[in-house]
């Protein structure tokens, strides 16, 4: 189950530090979020230390889609209805990343394609026009559109024009190279109020210190045990399958995704909440059976995503009361736009500069909404099964996930496989098999 970019790509290997260290900023994580921020601190002027447990963009990084698009679903609707003028701002934040994926894309070969990217109904088509109402008001030039190249009965469409994809691999190996990284270094433990770090290699003392672990690792601070759920998804690379000429995704959880590659199309789908039931790539492969009888599946893998409760990423202040430590998480699967996203908003924040963003993304922010309840209710009935194996994280019982055969975790995403391996986080470490 091996991603279409870690076959096509080869990464760059790093050394691990040499004892204890002093820097200003630590980056704790290596996947696109922690190369990103290294990149800006870089480009800043700023010192900085990035350490990753494994190999950098080892965990959620080579399982995306790799779209970059200010397009996250039907989100401005409720953004608006939320934050008012503050959709705005989460407009502008994910356009301007785009434009630095842009900018760094000239000097850095990484497939990058400028596509027109589309989210589609099959049955709801007021909800596409009412999108498009409050894009309007924002200055934004979406349009709706009736007619897709798609195999599916859509009833119309908004148009994002001028998105754009990549491959984040190739990307990776070429920003990553002269930036500050150590890999096979894994945090364990936070002293002094954060500002010293115990890791397997020594300990770091730092000024300031990002979390972009994808799932955040503290749990003293910032509640991010009930803020936080994981979601999983499926993708088939297939050949001799029709080039569909921009990205697309319908506005329903259950829907499909496509998007093209040189010539395969990457077919998506299949979401869950991670730890629960799901037909992994069961249902996109009948599909592909149907509608394109004549294609070959050349690879398939299956994506991990953090969401928040109210569709917004965390990216700021890891709580009010830790003002030198940082997080980036709970991208609701765009974590190529919104880690982005994070970097330039950290790279001011760590620095101690105001960015009018800042407040859109604050991870102090409302914590009422449904999702929460439902993430409590979740954590509590798994919490009281009598069943084992348990998740080293928070002690919730974990279930057989027979399609990709692992152990998953139904309260955070904790993931293992048949051997007890530490697959995803937030835990740490291993199951005890004895």
């Amino acid at each position: 189950m091996e991603s279409l970019w870690s076959k096509t790509a080869s990464l760059p290997e790093f050394p691990v530090p040499p004892g204890d260290r002093k820097t200003d900023v630590l980056i704790i994580g290596g996947g696109i979020a922690g190369l990103l921020l290294a990149y800006e601190l870089q480009k800043a002027g700023v010192e900085y230390m990035l350490v990753e447990a494994s190999e950098i963009c080892s965990g959620i990084t080579k399982n995306t889609t790799a779209k970059i698009t200010s397009q996250h679903g039907l989100c401005y609707t409720k953004l608006a209805k939320r934050l008012g003028d503050g959709a705005g701002l989460y407009l502008r934040a994910n356009q301007e990343a785009l434009e630095e994926f842009r900018n760094i894309a000239r000097r850095v070969p990484c497939d990058f394609q400028e596509k027109d990217a589309f989210v589609y109904t099959l049955s709801s088509p007021e909800k596409i026009r009412q999108e498009a109402e409050n894009l309007r008001k924002l200055g934004f030039p979406a349009k709706i559109v009736h007619e897709l190249p798609l195999p599916l009965p859509i009833q119309n469409a908004l148009c994002f024009p001028k998105q754009a994809q990549f491959h984040p691999l190739k990307f990776a190996a070429g920003i990553a190279p002269g930036l500050h990284i150590y890999t096979h270094t894994k945090a364990l433990e936070f002293l002094n109020d954060g500002h010293l770090i115990q890791t397997n290699r020594g300990r770091i003392s730092a000024k300031k210190v990002v979390v972009a672990t994808h799932f955040p690792m503290n749990n003293k601070h910032g509640g991010y045990f009930l803020k936080l759920y994981q979601d999983r998804s499926y993708v088939l690379a297939l050949e001799n399958a029709p080039d569909m000429e921009g990205m697309y995704i319908d506005e329903s959880p259950q829907g499909y995704s496509f998007r093209n590659i040189g010539n395969l199309l990457l077919l998506g789908g299949g979401g869950h909440r991670t730890g629960k039931s799901g037909d992994g790539w069961r249902d996109l492969e009948a599909f592909a059976r149907k509608e394109f009888p004549g294609a070959a599946v050349q690879a398939r893998w299956a994506a991990q995503d953090c969401m928040s409760l109210d569709g917004a990423p965390y990216i700021g202040p890891y709580s009010r009361h830790t003002p030198d430590f940082f997080v980036a998480t709970g991208f609701n699967k765009w974590g190529m736009t919104s880690s982005m996203a994070a970097a330039l908003l950290l790279v001011d924040l760590v620095q101690g500069k105001e960015n009018p963003y800042a407040p859109v993304f604050s991870p102090s922010r409302s914590i009422l909404h449904p999702q929460l309840f439902v993430n409590t209710w979740e954590a509590l009935s798994s919490l009281l099964r009598l069943k084992r194996p348990r998740c080293p994280h928070m002690g919730c019982a974990l279930q057989w996930n027979s399609a990709e055969q692992t152990w998953d975790c139904p309260c955070h995403g904790s993931r293992f496989d048949a051997q007890g391996r530490l697959i995803d986080n937030p835990a740490t470490d291993g199951l005890q098999t004895k």
